[in-house]
């Protein structure tokens, strides 16, 4: 179903109504910022004293770069076209390099850039397919000051360029090999970055060669194309648009023009979870409109981890991208359906673990169970922390460690969720997002990374709910988490505070880090494995509060963006990466390449385990692909001349999803428990997880569940069926081999059936 506007934010929206009307709580030490209340905590409307907001490289403030026609929608500031609206450099008044696939694009002040790259620059760690302009579209005498989005959808965008004379708006998206260009004040001009090559005139369509590719341009029935050297120009036969769309030969113009009237209008994504045969569909569509004629059907190219999962026929032509082969649909839609991976809150009670020395390592976490409050990176990695071993300890019949644990995740929540202290939520009405201050990694200057430090607040409020559900009762302190969630992936397109799923691509299969989009390489994101967490967490999270709708939501986030880690980080199918590449994984993706390598370090350790961490019972998913698992540790430990140094622990974790007799060797070998974790990692969680592992085998992703929180493990002889029922009665789970397993409420259980 198409996600439906969700009714926690109406009320959280009535609420704030309510209290504008009723008279702004005012913050002390302050003459006019005010705390907007949501159950028993609330936000800021202004930001604390001597903090900022989004600004440019030089230190300016920005504002979203919007026509007037959208300049109260929110707008999703992490995608990758989103340089249109974050201007973040004062001398780039239009965009950087916009990576569509097949096509790249940049805004310049004569109109839009196109280019079709096939062929990677490979430079040690780094691959990129970096845009090359083969073609420029505007209008005659275009030379706008600026550029501006002027609509979007779920993967297309319209920017917009406007000058004293002259309009121009074209509409580009994911996945489409056209552009769809309108225009006034002049007659239709294309610049070419190189010589012409003409191979077919057919009047109102001709197909072209620039500097190697092929393209076909699309004028109004009765009216032509006129080449002059570098300039191709038309008058339109007095209408104001036209279409350009790249080929992938020669011979597949016909079937092109066949659909380049049929002007591209909107694009929707639809999910739907099949919880009793544990999949998940997705249909991608996009919408049209017949500008001539009454065709409305069109093309579309789906990246890997769309088209092996397509149910719909696609035909025989291909193009080149930074992800591999983009496979074309012929129809305005198709749909993937894939096998859901469940999250569980932990591994399974086994015989594998030594109960005394797994009590000993729970109560030491216990016993420094606090909050900082530094920013909400390393704020919510302690959140994360914690809530890992919460429900080892209850596991092992540890109630007063466990108590303490989630009594100190409580009052960090509760100092986070209010105005005034050492960190606090602020909302800004023109960006439309939440900002946790102090911030950090350019979460408030640059919006980056909202998705990656809220998603350790989710996880760990699932936690908290499946204890104390009265906790996480909107009027109580859920509501703030729902505004956390909503800043993030929020489900509703049609809310007017925060932009529909702010951050993750639809069309991509996974999110993007940077709100500004400020780089020539596009967009970029490092740890998928923390965006993973964000999806889990509202798998938790819906469980937990029994609100199906951002449950469904994480399932379809976590099922399409694992199979996208799989693809574009691990190279699973080793058909992505360039056949030149030297590398294996990748640390970071960007929009027209990816690089083995991090922000912060050249350290293979950080490089192979920063899509890893947290590793949490939502890290199952990885088990999809034990063999990507080996290959990507057997280059770390030839890259490191020795097995890792740094980020052992979460690396052996990883290790024990494929191997993990292997990975409780390195533990044992290797001063397990001896010396400080990973920030975010507990011994006590590290020892439970590979001494289950070592004990019940590791996971079996070829089996399914009737339920989103259930797995299977298999030691090679023996099956491990456990699940989670968040619910308040019992609950039946079945496998998909036919075990059944009951599960008393608000437990976990296991089964070797």
């Amino acid at each position: 179903m198409r996600p439906l506007t969700h009714t926690r934010r109406i009320a959280l929206m009535l609420t704030a109504g309510a209290t504008a009307l009723a008279g702004l709580t005012l913050i002390p030490g302050s003459a006019t910022a005010a705390e907007v209340p949501v159950g028993n905590g609330g936000y800021s409307d202004e930001r604390p004293a001597g903090t900022v907001g989004p600004l440019d490289s030089a230190g300016n403030p920005v504002t979203p770069q919007l026509t007037d026609a959208v300049a109260d929608q929110p707008v999703p500031t992490n995608d990758w076209w989103t340089s249109l609206v974050f201007k973040r450099y004062a001398d780039i008044p239009h965009s950087q390099p916009m990576y569509g696939h097949p096509l790249s694009y940049r805004a310049v002040a004569s109109g839009l850039e196109v280019g079709y790259q096939t062929q990677p620059n490979v430079d040690g760690a780094y691959y990129n397919f970096p845009h090359q302009a083969d073609l420029t579209l505007g209008v005659a005498g275009l030379d706008s000051p600026d550029t501006k989005a002027d609509g979007w959808s779920d993967w297309t965008v319209t920017p917009y360029w406007e000058d004293a004379g002259h309009t121009f708006r074209a509409t580009i998206g994911h996945g489409s090999p056209y552009v769809y260009a309108e225009g006034t004040g002049g007659n239709a001009e294309i610049t070419t970055a190189g010589s012409v090559e003409v191979f077919a005139d057919e009047g109102s369509t001709l197909g072209i060669t620039v500097n190697g590719r092929d393209y076909a341009l699309f004028a109004p029935s009765g009216s032509g194309w006129n080449v002059s050297g570098t300039t191709i120009s038309s008058d339109l036969g007095g209408e104001e648009y036209y279409s350009v769309a790249v080929l992938p030969d020669q011979g597949a113009l016909d079937l092109y023009a066949q659909y380049a009237y049929s002007f591209v209008t909107g694009s929707v994504v639809d999910w739907d979870y099949d919880e009793s045969a544990g999949q998940v569909s997705a249909t991608y569509t996009l919408e049209t409109e017949a500008r001539e004629g009454d065709e409305t059907g069109t093309i579309q190219a789906l990246y890997p981890h769309q088209w092996e999962y397509a149910t719909d026929e696609l035909t025989d032509y291909e193009y080149v991208s930074p992800r591999g082969v983009m496979r074309v649909r012929d129809g305005n839609s198709f749909t993937t359906r894939q096998d859901v991976t469940g999250v569980l809150p932990a591994l399974p009670q086994s015989d594998g673990v030594d109960q005394a020395q797994l009590a000993t390592f729970v109560n030491e976490v216990a016993a420094d169970a606090e909050i900082g409050f530094g920013d909400t990176y390393w704020s919510g990695k302690q959140f994360g922390r914690l809530a890992q071993v919460v429900p080892i300890a209850d596991q092992i019949g540890e109630t007063e460690a466990r108590d303490t644990l989630l009594a100190a995740m409580k009052a960090g929540f509760e100092e986070w969720f209010t105005v005034g202290g050492p960190a606090e939520f602020s909302y800004d009405s023109d960006w439309k997002t939440l900002t946790g201050y102090p911030a950090s990694y350019g979460s408030d200057q640059e919006l980056n990374d909202h998705h990656f430090h809220y998603s350790y607040f989710v996880f760990a409020a699932a936690t908290i709910a499946s204890y104390d559900p009265a906790w996480a009762e909107e009027s109580a302190w859920g509501g703030m988490v729902e505004e956390l969630i909503a800043d993030a992936a929020n489900p509703a397109r049609d809310d007017d505070r925060y932009p529909f799923l702010r951050g993750f691509d639809v069309y991509a299969g996974h999110s993007w880090a940077a709100g500004h989009q400020g780089f020539e390489a596009g967009n970029n994101q490092e740890s998928s494995s923390e965006s993973v967490n964000l999806s889990a967490g509202l798998i938790m999270w819906g469980e937990a509060t029994g609100d199906t709708e951002l449950r469904d939501l994480g399932v379809y986030l976590l099922t399409t963006e694992s199979e996208s880690i799989r693809q574009y980080w691990f190279d699973g199918d080793e058909e992505n990466f360039p056949a030149d590449y030297q590398h294996n994984t990748v640390g970071m993706v960007w929009s027209n390449g990816a690089s083995h390598s991090t922000w912060w370090t050249g350290n293979p350790e950080e490089i192979h385990g920063i899509n890893v961490l947290p590793v949490t019972g939502a890290s199952l998913h990885l088990a999809r692909d034990k063999d990507a698992i080996i290959r990507n540790l057997e280059e770390l430990v030839e890259e490191n001349g020795g097995p890792p140094v740094e980020w052992k622990e979460i690396l052996w974790e990883f290790q024990a999803l494929a191997d993990p007799a292997a990975a409780r060797a390195a533990y044992d070998g290797d001063g397990g428990g001896t010396y400080e974790p990973e920030a975010g990692e507990s011994w006590a969680h590290v020892y439970h997880w590979i001494y289950t592992l070592d004990a019940i085998g590791a996971p079996d992703t070829s089996v399914t569940a009737d339920s989103p929180t259930a797995a299977a493990f298999s030691d090679g002889t023996t099956t491990t069926y456990a699940a989670h029922n968040y619910g308040d009665t019992e609950q039946t789970v079945t496998f998909s081999d036919g075990t059944s397993l009951t599960v008393p409420p608000g437990s976990s259980a296991s089964t070797t059936g």
